[in-house]
């Protein structure tokens, strides 16, 4: 499917972010359907999460269709559109195999809904002009006059409407056959075949057109329709309060629908004018972020659990205020020296970071890499497990002196038990226990 354009217009007030072209190409698959139940189908597209949950709902009870089905979700925290449509099966079978579809359709209808229904007519007057939609035992096609008003000229529109009222049949159907040849060859319409598990017995009018399946036993769950004349959708009142006990509207005959945002569970929506119309100020590319775990709660909190981390380990020169200073880079890894120095007489050298002492180079104590001592200026001796590797003068030194002193307690030994045998014990394998450097 393809996205919507990079170059986006703005005429009569609303922000074009799809074509005429990639609209035909996506209303394609359900332009065809009956009017009530293809404006269930935009309404819900508006909120691509209760689809996708609804649908998981509708794979889980294969069987439930129809009102019975609309009653058993009424519970649910979804928009009575998108319940309604678990009466049609097949129609969420198609919807959750085509999630992008959704959110594409929804963005459009919800910021060029003028264009969505010119599309719908736009590809009806296709398929009657290729011969393959006509009224039929499923359904009534109607072409009448449509105005908008006094003053303004009233146009062809093509009305889709069951043959009985109380039985609807969802077509399907090849776009690349039923609107003839395509206008567009950029812009390829989607072919959606029949769902796997929903038979449709008339399958040879595929080939030549529509195929109608099962007809569903309906009374009150389509309750959607469309004002052609205003490219309005509206919502029959009775039909729609019958079957949404929980969630009855005010009025009589047909009112106008209005997209709930409460509904849309996080979705951004695509266009500014929506999201300032819908989100409140929420959405876009501040939404996307906290989508991805950059909120600014979060942060927070972890910038406070580095600064208390810098401030134990640091002794108050913390990273973040060393990044503020502007350190960076392998600068900010080393220590710094104000915390580590020791000064001359401590034996803390000139700075940690530098363990020699000495001017690095690359090396890690000073002049030679095997000198780790450096130039330590009133340190001492440092009697540790690297003096031996530091000088061997003094590891042979301090083996004589060990030597010495093996062999006095020996003669102690001897003198002061008068019984006994002298111990004999191995010379130490490494110098002044460090390491032995070749």
């Amino acid at each position: 499917m393809v996205g919507p354009t990079l170059a986006q217009s703005q005429q009569g007030g609303t922000q074009k972010i799809y074509s005429n072209q990639q609209l035909d190409q996506m209303l394609a698959p359900v332009a065809l359907y009956p009017d009530a139940l293809l404006s269930q189908v935009l309404m819900a597209c508006t909120y691509p999460s209760n689809v996708a949950d609804a649908a998981a709902w509708s794979a889980s009870h294969p069987k439930t269709q129809g009102d019975d089905a609309v009653k058993q979700v009424s519970s649910q925290p979804w928009d009575p559109s998108v319940q309604s449509l678990v009466a049609f099966p097949q129609v969420l079978a198609q919807m959750k195999q085509h999630p992008d579809w959704v959110q594409n359709i929804g963005d459009a209808f919800l910021a060029q809904s003028d264009d969505v229904m010119a599309s719908v007519q736009r590809l009806r007057q296709q398929a009657q002009k290729a011969g393959n939609l006509k009224s039929t035992d499923q359904q009534k096609v109607v072409v009448q006059q449509a105005s908008a008003g006094s003053s303004a000229p009233s146009t062809t529109v093509i009305q889709i409407e069951p043959a009985n009222p109380q039985v609807v049949y969802v077509p399907a159907y090849n776009p690349t056959v039923v609107y003839g040849t395509w206008a567009y060859p950029s812009y390829p319409p989607t072919y959606w075949p029949p769902p796997p598990g929903y038979a449709y017995p008339v399958a040879t009018g595929l080939a030549a057109g529509l195929a109608f399946g099962t007809g569903i036993a309906i009374a009150n769950s389509l309750w959607g329709g469309f004002d052609w004349g205003h490219n309005d959708v509206n919502i029959n009142v009775n039909r729609y309060n019958n079957i949404n006990v929980n969630n009855r509207i005010s009025g009589n005959g047909n009112v106008g629908w209005n997209h709930n945002p409460d509904y849309r569970r996080g979705t951004p929506y695509h266009d500014q004018a929506s999201r300032e119309r819908y989100g409140q100020g929420v959405g876009g590319a501040n939404q996307r972020q906290a989508f991805r775990g950059n909120d600014s709660a979060a942060n927070a909190s972890r910038e406070h659990a580095l600064q208390s981390f810098d401030r134990s380990t640091n002794n108050g020169s913390s990273t973040a205020a060393r990044r503020s200073a502007g350190e960076s880079g392998g600068a900010l890894n080393r220590p710094a020296s104000g915390n580590r120095a020791g000064g001359q007489g401590t034996g803390g050298g000139a700075e940690r970071g530098n363990i020699g002492g000495q001017t690095r180079n690359g090396n890690l104590g000073g002049e030679t890499r095997g000198n780790f001592s450096g130039d330590r200026s009133g340190a001492g001796p440092r009697n540790n497990a690297f003096s031996g590797g530091q000088s061997p003068g003094s590891a042979r030194t301090q083996f004589d002196r060990g030597q010495a002193s093996q062999h006095s307690m020996s003669n102690s030994r001897g003198a002061g038990a008068g019984a006994g045998r002298q111990v004999s014990r191995p010379a130490p394998s490494r110098a002044g226990g460090g390491f032995h450097r070749r």
